[in-house]
């Protein structure tokens, strides 16, 4: 199987390379603006990357939630990735994964002040955002994973690239896992290098960016790392305290991942006990009753009456509301919730002030404009 591969991967050149063309036109359309990129007289804070899954996007949008929503009105605009309905949804309490997507589902579960809108067309979107009543319009919106969406065109763009995965060492898809050529990071306004270890030589990194391209934004770049928090019961009707010093060595758990890239989350699990068995399905997998039959039959073979059962958070926004899981399981069902931090001492400030300038210059230039 391993020879096959090998033998097959230089038959995916030809297709990378026609993609690329294919991505170089669509991109040269819009420069010469042949096609409409429209800008809205809002701050529109684009949170994207260039390659595809697994590069931290989401546990970026909800570190901008928590700077900015205790000084402005957030809404976070999503294309609902795998969702089984269309068009434009304003996400409420009600919608369910299936509805609105597992992160939009995930971010209004967390932050239920924050506007949260899903639609495929995100420049309809923009437009039935902005037409909410004044008291309730969002005064910043932060577009997940829109960077190639170019028909809204965003005041300030960020990319996001994994530490593990960095995108001037990746190739165009089918061969690597880029969307658009490296050179399209001159689109972006900053650079965030995310899932870094706790130790990184910076001075090393910036030495590698700066020969690959001296055109990158060296005086923009910033990295982070993930947190882990204590585990959540994914069903909180069940309020029994529970958190990482419950669990012992000698404990068995089943560890279930819908992410593009578990590793960190299974190494972390890991650290907590010898006896993990894990189980993997594919980014943003939506969990069927034969999956139920697969999950129950890696517990029956556990020695443990009622063996803990952890996901990821992302799972968890798909799993609470899944008809099929069995009432027992849900006393013993965790997630475990993330959060993005800098890693250099000051980059965090310097960070938060950069948008703070950026947002309040957005709004006083359009201050005196009714929409």
């Amino acid at each position: 199987m391993a020879n096959s591969k090998i033998k097959l991967y230089p038959l995916l050149y030809p297709v990378a390379f026609l993609y690329g063309i294919g991505v170089k036109i669509r991109n040269w359309l819009f420069d010469k603006k042949l096609l409409p990129s429209q800008r809205f007289p809002i701050p529109v804070i684009c949170i994207g990357n260039l390659a595809v899954g697994g590069t931290g996007k989401t546990p970026f949008v909800e570190y901008l939630i928590r700077m900015l929503s205790d000084k402005y009105r957030i809404a976070v605009l999503s294309r609902g990735y795998k969702r089984k309905t269309s068009g434009f949804i304003l996400a409420d309490f009600t919608n369910a994964a299936s509805e609105i997507g597992d992160e939009p589902c995930q971010i209004k579960y967390k932050f239920p002040h924050v506007i949260v809108a899903v639609d495929k067309n995100r420049r309809r979107a923009m437009r039935h955002l902005l037409v909410m009543p004044n008291d309730t319009r969002p005064q910043v919106v932060l577009m997940d994973d829109g960077f190639q969406h170019r028909y809204v065109k965003p005041s300030f763009s960020i990319i996001i690239t994994a530490f593990d995965r960095l995108f001037f060492d990746d190739k165009l898809l089918p061969v690597g896992r880029l969307r658009e050529p490296v050179k399209s990071v001159e689109r972006a306004d900053m650079i965030v290098v995310s899932k870094c270890p706790e130790e990184i030589d910076t001075k090393d990194f910036f030495n590698v960016l700066n020969t690959k391209s001296h055109r990158l934004l060296l005086n923009q770049l910033f990295f982070t790392n993930i947190s882990y928090l204590q585990p959540q019961r994914v069903f909180p009707q069940v309020n029994e305290p529970f958190g990482w010093e419950n669990i012992s060595k000698d404990d068995e758990i089943l560890l279930i991942s819908g992410i593009a890239n578990p590793i960190q989350f299974i190494e972390k699990i890991k650290s907590f006990s010898n006896k993990v068995s894990v189980l993997t399905f594919d980014d943003h997998h939506a969990f069927t009753k034969k999956d139920m039959q697969t999950i129950q039959l890696e517990l029956s073979k556990m020695k443990s009456k009622n063996p803990l059962i952890i996901c990821t958070e992302k799972d968890a926004a798909r799993i609470r509301y899944n008809p099929y899981i069995p009432d027992e399981w849900k006393s013993h069902i965790y997630y475990i919730p993330i959060i993005n931090r800098f890693l250099l001492e000051n980059d965090g400030k310097i960070f938060e002030t950069k948008m703070i300038q950026h947002i309040s210059s957005m709004i006083n230039k359009y201050k005196n404009l009714k929409i």
